[in-house]
């Protein structure tokens, strides 16, 4: 564990009043979540940003349209959880430090509308879904078994939000992943497992103008990416296979030479330790000795921060409750385990690339 995290989690560091303060925080959770959501919804904290003396509860009613009950209920409650701050002789409003943060972090806009979209409903049924092993939230939306196979037949808006926290946090670290995948050996085939939309395969066709790239995943995920790389520089290299990788049965494709690389990115956290092993068991039996594989994850106690770990944590929840009921953000130790398990082994590790990323690198 990163000796920040370790610090941060071994002590107990708040005070009788602060930690029985914190424990109404999360007692009201919900509340606390969705007004700060309306007040970002309604422009309430946009409006305080660009006053610079700050805003009267009138000011904000007539700018927003809301009555002044609504208004009040707003400002009162931001008050107590700490987005806001009031001026006590002029009764103006200004934004605080978290309201700011709510409103220009990209990365806490990100796990808002993912939360708000995707989680929230779902979330009810967390319990069940613990208690089952299976994603007991998801039957919101559909009756699928995981929410991949849900994925493009989602709500415009809720797929919206779930690429926009899922692309975010992955395509911050692409460019500094390119220079560990194409790091001087060459890289002329590229299995990018999981690949989503295609994203990372067009990145790798951007940099490298000889790789070809086969992006593997579920046949209705194909068909996005196809969609979604279509006429842009490099398509004419990348090409799809078809593969349910939780039936026994399947293997990757398999070649005289092999891949150079096999990369996965984001990608084992959507299952369980059992299914990894088996995963990777799979790309083993296509590894030649100068293959590489290249699992690129958020492992949260390499974190260097407490708020990253808090987030990568909190998506765990995701995975019990609405993705597939059995997966989560893992940690070093658990990464390792289903290596080895699988045979392979580990050659380095390489931590801070994007926010928060690692690339453990392996081969046979």
């Amino acid at each position: 564990m990163n000796p920040a995290l370790e610090q941060q989690y071994s002590k107990e560091q708040l005070s009788a009043i602060k930690a029985q303060r914190l424990a109404e925080f999360i007692a009201w959770g919900p509340a606390v979540f969705q007004v700060s959501r309306v007040m970002l919804e309604k422009g309430v904290f946009a409006l305080l940003d660009h006053s610079e003396e700050g805003l009267t509860r009138e000011e904000i009613c007539k700018a927003t349209g809301l009555s002044d009950y609504a208004v009040k209920c707003m400002t009162e409650a931001s008050l107590c959880i700490g987005t806001i701050l009031v001026n006590p002789q002029t009764g103006r409003f200004t934004l605080s430090k978290a309201g700011w943060f709510l409103l220009n972090d990209d990365a806490t806009r990100a796990n808002i509308n993912f939360n708000h979209d995707v989680n929230y409903e779902g979330w009810f049924r967390l319990q069940e879904a613990l208690e089952e092993g299976r994603p007991a939230g998801l039957e919101h939306f559909g009756p699928w078994p995981t929410v991949y196979e849900g994925l493009s037949s989602l709500p415009p808006k809720v797929q919206q939000s779930w690429f926009g926290f899922d692309h975010f946090y992955s395509d911050l670290s692409f460019p500094d992943a390119l220079g560990v995948v194409f790091d001087g050996a060459p890289v002329r085939t590229l299995y990018d497992v999981g690949g989503n939309t295609g994203k990372w395969a067009l990145c790798c066709t951007e940099h490298d103008n000889d790789v070809k790239v086969t992006v593997l995943d579920l046949p209705q995920q194909l068909s996005m990416m196809k969609n979604n790389i279509a006429g842009k520089k490099g398509a004419d290299r990348i090409e799809g296979f078809g593969i349910n990788l939780l039936d026994k049965k399947s293997a990757f494709p398999a070649s005289p030479e092999g891949p150079d690389v096999i990369w996965m990115s984001q990608f084992l956290d959507c299952f369980s330790m059992d299914e990894i092993v088996s995963i990777l068991q799979k790309a083993k039996a296509v590894m030649k000795p100068h293959t590489r594989l290249c699992i690129m994850e958020t492992l949260w106690d390499r974190q260097r921060f407490d708020t990253a770990a808090f987030c990568l944590t909190m998506t765990s929840l995701y995975f019990t409750a609405i993705a597939n009921g059995n997966s989560k953000m893992y940690n070093t130790d658990d990464m390792q385990e289903c290596i080895a398990r699988a045979g392979l082994r580990i050659e380095k590790i390489t931590d801070n690339l994007g926010r928060g990323h690692s690339i453990i690198t392996c081969r046979i």
